[in-house]
């Protein structure tokens, strides 16, 4: 019986699915990335020799724009070293915000819903005047009941 690994890499070697080896080869080059680019870039491709890169937010499309020449050797190097990606070349580099990205879904969690603990201990003197009384009565019942 054939591993799975095997039938992917037959699957993705036919010409109909050669779009899946650039997309791997885009995954690894984001990867070579430092983290924090990482989160900047919403996704990559390659164009007519002009890498395109998609950022999350427009606040890091400036600082890509400063690093151009580093983006553009890396993604040389890349193809250097990796065999699968050598059709990977850029003479440009076009950085752009994009609002089409994945932005990952956060989970609500229930326990964000603060709840307190009753602090008084409900020993406290009652007043003579018999009005005070049953309500400091009946606020002392209410303590002792959220303890």
């Amino acid at each position: 019986m054939k591993n799975v690994n095997t039938i992917l890499s037959h699957i993705s070697s036919q010409p109909q699915f050669r779009s899946l080896k650039k997309q791997e080869c885009y995954a690894k080059y984001i990867k070579l990335l430092s983290p924090k680019w990482q989160k900047a870039i919403a996704f990559i491709y390659i164009k007519e020799e002009t890498l395109f890169v998609a950022t999350t937010h427009p606040g890091f499309k400036m600082e890509l724009n400063y690093n151009r020449d580093l983006l553009k050797s890396i993604l040389t190097n890349l193809s250097n070293l990796d065999t699968e990606c050598s059709n990977m070349k850029a003479s440009k580099v076009v950085i752009f915000h994009s609002k089409f990205h994945n932005i990952p879904k956060v989970k609500a969690d229930s326990s964000t819903v603060p709840y307190y603990n009753e602090r008084s201990l409900a020993t406290f003197v009652l007043p003579t005047d018999q009005e005070l009384r049953e309500k400091f009565t009946k606020i002392k019942e209410l303590i002792s009941c959220k303890i």
